[in-house]
């Protein structure tokens, strides 16, 4: 595949032997003057230059249409969401102690981190149990192998992972399964005694092998949005992130057992799908609004299932596909919940090959790009499947023409881990570090500026030195610095990702020596906790 550094590279070169051509036919044509009029010379030479422009013009547009961004060669975006799914459920944690456990989950942040990854949506809470200390559910089996365990040493994996995230200069969202209450192969008899079945069976429906929460019960509602306050409350989470799992996937054959439900709790509905849409909808909604009354600046997004509707001609917007749907199977009408303003993103997971003849990724990419606005659109991609069929490379180009898509999230990070190199040999491996995208909804307002930037000689070697701005509120408290490098003569341009040398939460910034020889400036914003910058302090600084 020809990337677009390299296209527009031959594009330019193309430019200029055009341009040397009209050099050559220029003086041609000056020799040549007494065999033609002047008029057939202006003439040539206009059309000529019409043919130059063309070309130009040409080359430009092609250029606009390839590169994601304005400039005229590859520059790496300075905000965009690079997440990756941690998950539980497939067992990877069972068997190991605790130590063990913390080693591998270590070894996976530092792929991603290598990978360029700045968020993490770490699976807390999988069935109604927990990968923290929890007062209401208790530990999960997928993490002692049996439910209500405690780990074999005194740790919490969620204090433990924003920890280590934070330190590494990625967010933590802690990823729940709101219905899931018993994954398949348990057994209710298995179910710890502070398991909520425990205590109301009555408000649970068994389908397809799983144990999950009646959808249209308020007290279920109440409890959910109860735990997500909780976590959310107690744990310096960055956002709370909900999956695909809401109305169960469908059976073949087999209804979902709530016929009595809809009955007595139908709120007037003729329609049962309706119903349970709008059962899910109010869950959103109120999951939101709980989430935002705790922490106003935590996120809160959905990854629904890759589609939303297949195009059918019945008013319902629709994508050129013929796969399971969120609107119609799942009950999702994700898109209501964007328009609403009730998610801060939208993450589908488009995890199918470019081409598929179901779910093609090429057409849902620029489906979801042209109806998911409002809200951050992001792009859940499956490596191990790209790899296999070597489109990653394609899929990355296809989503950066997009420009309502502000970032994607891999399935899942020990895939990452696993093939970390093929990673960064990809187009995008190598990316500079880059800032979270702004949620002007939430907060717009930006922190001070850092104060007393001094560079020093320190007995460890050069460090840059400043102090946190003063601030009035949470909202306002700088928590991240941003440290960039321009070189002797160099523009300052802090809107240049390629100029991040680092970020920290630090007051200061080793620096490493060169010689004594080399001058540059240093520069350093502050991050709010929404990743609003601030103005910029920049210092002299010869290494």
């Amino acid at each position: 595949m020809t990337t677009a550094p390299r296209r527009a590279s031959r594009q330019r070169e193309l430019f200029v032997l055009e341009m040397k051509l009209f050099v050559v036919e220029k003086n041609f044509w000056a020799k040549e003057k007494k065999l033609f009029s002047k008029k057939k010379i202006f003439f040539l030479l206009h059309i000529s230059l019409v043919f130059l422009l063309a070309l130009t013009i040409a080359s430009c547009t092609s250029r606009r249409q390839v590169l994601p961004y304005s400039s005229q060669t590859w520059q790496p975006p300075k905000r965009e969401f690079r997440g990756a799914w941690m998950q539980v459920v497939n067992g990877q944690y069972q068997g190991m102690t605790s130590l063990e456990q913390q080693r591998r989950l270590t070894e996976q942040l530092d792929a991603l981190q290598a990978a360029g990854v700045n968020a993490v949506f770490f699976q807390v809470r999988p069935a109604a149990d927990a990968l923290y200390r929890s007062h209401y559910e208790p530990w999960s089996h997928f993490l002692t192998g049996q439910q209500g365990k405690a780990p074999d040493v005194d740790w919490d994996p969620l204090q433990f992972m924003i920890d280590a995230c934070h330190s590494r200069g990625m967010e933590l969202h802690a990823w729940i399964n709101p219905y899931r209450a018993r994954v398949k192969g348990m057994r209710n008899t298995q179910l710890n005694y502070l398991h909520p079945y425990t205590h109301h069976p009555e408000r649970f429906v068994e389908y397809d092998g799983l144990l999950l929460f009646d959808p249209s019960l308020s007290e279920n509602r109440d409890y959910i949005c109860l735990i997500a306050s909780d976590i959310v409350r107690r744990y310096d989470v960055d956002g709370l992130h909900i999956d695909d799992y809401f109305y169960p996937y469908p059976v073949a054959g087999s209804e979902f057992p709530d016929a009595k439900s809809f009955a007595t709790y139908g709120r007037g509905f003729s329609s049962r799908s309706a119903w349970r849409r709008n059962n899910v909808d109010m869950l959103v909604k109120q999951l939101s609004a709980a989430v935002h009354s705790v922490k106003p600046w935590v996120k809160f997004g959905v990854s629904p299932f890759g589609i939303y509707h297949n195009a059918s001609g019945d008013g319902v917007p629709g994508s050129a596909t013929s796969g399971l749907q969120n609107y119609d199977d799942l009950y999702a009408d994700v898109l209501l919940w964007v328009k609403q303003g009730w998610v801060d993103y939208l993450l589908p997971q488009l995890y199918w090959e470019i081409g598929n003849k179901a779910a093609d990724y090429a057409k849902l990419v620029d489906w979801w790009a042209k109806n998911a606005g409002g809200r951050h659109l992001y792009i859940g991609q499956d490596l191990e499947r790209s790899l296999r069929f070597s489109d990653l490379d394609r899929k990355f180009m296809l989503m950066y023409r997009q420009p309502s898509i502000q970032g994607y999230c891999w399935w899942y990070a020990d895939a990452v881990r696993q093939a970390l190199p093929a990673v960064q040999r990809s187009s995008h491996g190598n990316q500079s570090l880059a800032l979270q995208p702004l949620m002007p909804w939430l907060d717009k307002k930006a922190p001070g500026t850092v104060k007393n930037l001094v560079f020093l000689e320190t007995e460890d070697g050069p460090v840059l030195f400043w102090e946190a701005p003063p601030y009035r509120n949470e909202m306002n408290r700088p928590i991240r610095y941003v440290v960039y490098r321009f070189k002797k003569g160099e523009r300052v341009d802090i809107n240049d990702a390629r100029h991040i040398a680092g970020m920290t939460t630090n007051t200061y910034f080793s620096l490493k020596p060169e010689g004594g020889k080399k001058n540059y400036v240093y520069v350093v914003t502050a991050l709010d906790r929404l990743q609003n910058e601030s103005a910029a302090e920049k210092v002299k600084v010869t290494l």
